[in-house]
């Protein structure tokens, strides 16, 4: 699927669930303190969500973030994926996730984080209901976490790990390209 289809699928899944919800673009604007016109120009496909953006929209709308990955593809094995059977997530902000697990119904979800020269997962923090942590493949991982004082930069087989309702947010503040494993639960 080329990134605009990726784009379009993504704004079809956040309006139809919105309007399962029952709920108006004003209410769910007002609920991830966003304007209605940036909220309606995500769901028509016209604007990317920054990864705060979306993980706001999942909580609001009482969903992992995993929730906004298309159905599986049928696959000869359930336990394995292959790269062509990835669903990719474009950000705003320079990142792209890629759902690197065979399924979205397991215990855990992994993706592959990559980060441009400069990508930022938004301004605001992000409050992910889940357990969470990453492993970076290469290049380097801003991460600020609420409470601490300085951020924190990880490098090539750094890792870390943040309780449920963490609020944080990263950024790759370098002129080359991160990559990240991250794991949910």
């Amino acid at each position: 699927m080329n990134m605009q289809a990726e784009i379009d699928s993504l704004a079809i899944l956040i309006r139809d669930l919105r309007k399962h919800k029952n709920l108006t673009l004003g209410e769910l604007a007002k609920r991830i303190d966003r304007s209605v016109g940036f909220l309606s120009q995500v769901e028509r496909g016209l604007s990317r969500p920054t990864v705060a953006d979306l993980t706001a929209i999942s909580e609001a709308l009482g969903v992992p973030t995993t929730y906004f990955y298309a159905p599986e593809r049928p696959r000869a094995r359930q336990w394995v994926t292959r790269p062509s059977d990835r669903r990719t997530l474009y950000y705003a902000g320079g990142i792209t996730d890629v759902l690197a697990s065979p399924t979205i119904a397991g215990g855990f979800s992994m993706l592959e984080s990559h980060l441009a020269p400069g990508a930022t997962s938004g301004d605001g923090h992000l409050n992910d209901s889940s357990e969470q942590g990453g492993f970076v493949l290469e290049g380097e991982l801003t991460v600020w976490l609420d409470g601490d004082a300085e951020p924190v930069t990880l490098h090539a087989n750094d890792s870390f790990q943040l309780p449920p309702h963490a609020q944080f947010r990263y950024a790759n503040r370098t002129d080359q390209a991160t990559r990240v494993l991250w794991v949910f639960n």
